[in-house]
């Protein structure tokens, strides 16, 4: 409707053909339960202002302007209250190109979408919002806003944020707008570097490259993609939620469904990794992820392996606590340890127990005690400092800002951030950052410094360049800390990406 600047009355003409007559409540619960799914977030209203359920606020819905004459929302919420599931509704609080007044993004392109934005909050969000949650029993149990935009001020956010009170406990996340943070980080389409810490957080992502269906989008993601995925949320102490887009008749796609029973086998084999875990202690794994579970005798590790081991020796690099038990999730065959100064080694067998990603069970005594992460040069000698890998000292964050993790917050010239490096030779110095002024650094290794100076600035903390900065020296054969510090004169706050060595000539 937007791309195409669709008028509003030719668009709502598409709702007397919605008729999604083999749309199964029961059945697409059954399909997100035996996926390994705990709960569902369905869209009651999106963008183009149609709503999905019986509202009396907007005859602009399901029940009243189609064929169809159901509440899905209704069916949904008895299917799940069947099969244990929790339900959430996504709701477009800020959008909505179908009503007067409803803030439209890219502009208005129809006179009929003239009108108050108050009016329209007083007269179809704000109605619409408390139908949806006082008309559903206990659910939703989440509720999902979506793209706040200026018009959504923290008065008006208020008036919406209210009727929350109405369901105590409810989730809701950081979308309402109004400068209110919500409960829950919403990652789009991506999994961050390092999660949220101190954060709930979910990652929303399509199975292939649509939110909603078309027809012609064939580009599903595989299966080992999916997993992994999973797992790589789970290890940085997220959710997954993955979306399916049903076709105009009410269906999930055969692929989607697929896809989902795949990924719901791996689940009853190795759920236990995933489910009501918390955050890896490692920084760093080279063949795969880890979750954590902790209780009252020590600390259980889930080694998600993607990378199987060739030579049967799976090493788990910095680990120094005793290891009382490895074993297979899958099969609950157990494994020798070995405890070096490095890590742990546990003897596998040759053949993964599955190739997408196999579990590895350790159990260890106390508190998890993981060494310093030891970065060291790529196979075309190459060092990387990542933000994510670094130890920060003072106030300093690692922040998420897209795909990527930056070290931001450094307000305070005497914090500095630090990595241990195992490298020796002369290295070409790269600093991707981001400030709106000039500033200077200083990249220490032992003996040797460098000065660095990030100008001219790129005028926003979000935007990041690169600059080239001179060469550094690396002495000595073991590991060694590089320490990255503000030049005290003239400080400029900074956010740093990453910096990068190269060999020189």
């Amino acid at each position: 409707m937007n791309n195409g600047k669709i008028p509003m009355a030719d668009y709502a003409k598409f709702a007397e053909q919605f008729n999604p007559v083999k749309f199964d409540a029961d059945e697409w619960v059954k399909t997100a339960k035996a996926a390994g799914m705990k709960y569902i977030v369905i869209t009651s209203k999106h963008h183009d202002g149609f709503a999905m359920f019986h509202s009396k606020a907007s005859a602009y819905n399901i029940y009243d302007a189609t064929p169809f004459k159901r509440d899905p929302l209704a069916e949904l919420a008895k299917a799940c209250r069947k099969h244990g599931l929790k339900l959430g509704f996504y709701y477009s609080q800020c959008q909505d190109w179908g009503h007067p007044g409803g803030e439209a993004c890219g502009g208005h392109w129809d006179k009929a979408q003239d009108g108050s934005f108050d009016e329209y909050l007083a007269k179809v969000c704000v109605p619409q919002v408390k139908e949806i949650l006082s008309n559903y029993g206990e659910f939703p149990s989440v509720i999902w806003w979506d793209t706040p935009t200026k018009e959504m001020t923290k008065e008006r956010s208020e008036k919406i944020l209210a009727l929350l009170k109405a369901k105590p406990g409810i989730i809701h996340n950081n979308r309402l707008g109004g400068g209110f943070k919500g409960d829950t980080e919403t990652p789009e389409q991506f999994i961050p570097p390092t999660g949220y810490p101190g954060r709930d957080w979910e990652t929303c992502m399509t199975l292939n490259d649509t939110w909603g269906f078309k027809s012609y989008d064939h580009n599903w993601k595989s299966t080992e993609t999916l997993i992994r995925n999973l797992c790589d949320i789970a290890s940085k102490g997220g959710n997954y939620l993955l979306n399916v887009g049903p076709t105009p008749e009410g269906e999930i796609p055969a692929p989607s469904v697929e896809r989902l029973q795949a990924v719901g086998a791996w689940m009853r084999v190795n759920g236990q990794a995933i489910y009501a875990t918390s955050v890896s202690p490692f920084r760093k794994l080279p063949w795969g992820r880890c979750t954590k579970v902790v209780d009252a005798e020590g600390t259980t590790l889930n080694l998600l392996v993607f990378d199987w081991p060739a030579d049967g020796k799976l090493f788990v690099p910095g680990l120094t606590n005793a290891v009382e038990k490895a074993w297979l999730l899958a099969g609950k065959q157990t494994l020798a340890t070995k405890s070096t100064a490095e890590g742990v080694e546990l003897a596998v067998p040759q053949a993964a127990p599955d190739p997408t990603a196999s579990v590895v069970v350790l159990r260890v005594r106390g508190e998890v005690v993981v060494a310093p992460l030891v970065v060291t040069p790529d196979k075309q000698g190459v060092v990387t400092l990542l933000a994510e890998e670094a130890t920060l000292k003072g106030e300093l964050k690692t922040e998420s800002h897209g795909r990527r993790s930056n070290i931001g917050y450094w307000l305070n010239p005497a914090d500095t951030a630090v990595w241990d490096v195992k490298a020796t030779g002369k290295f070409k110095i790269t600093v991707e950052a981001g400030s709106t002024g000039a500033t200077g650094l200083v990249l220490q290794a032992g003996k040797n410094s460098a000065k660095l100076k990030i100008a001219p600035p790129t005028g926003d903390y979000k935007k990041f360049t690169k600059y080239e900065l001179g060469t550094i020296e690396l002495a000595g054969e073991g590991a060694q800390k590089i320490v990255l510090k503000a030049v005290k004169d003239k400080w400029q706050p900074v956010n740093v990406r990453e910096v990068r060595l190269t060999p020189a000539p």
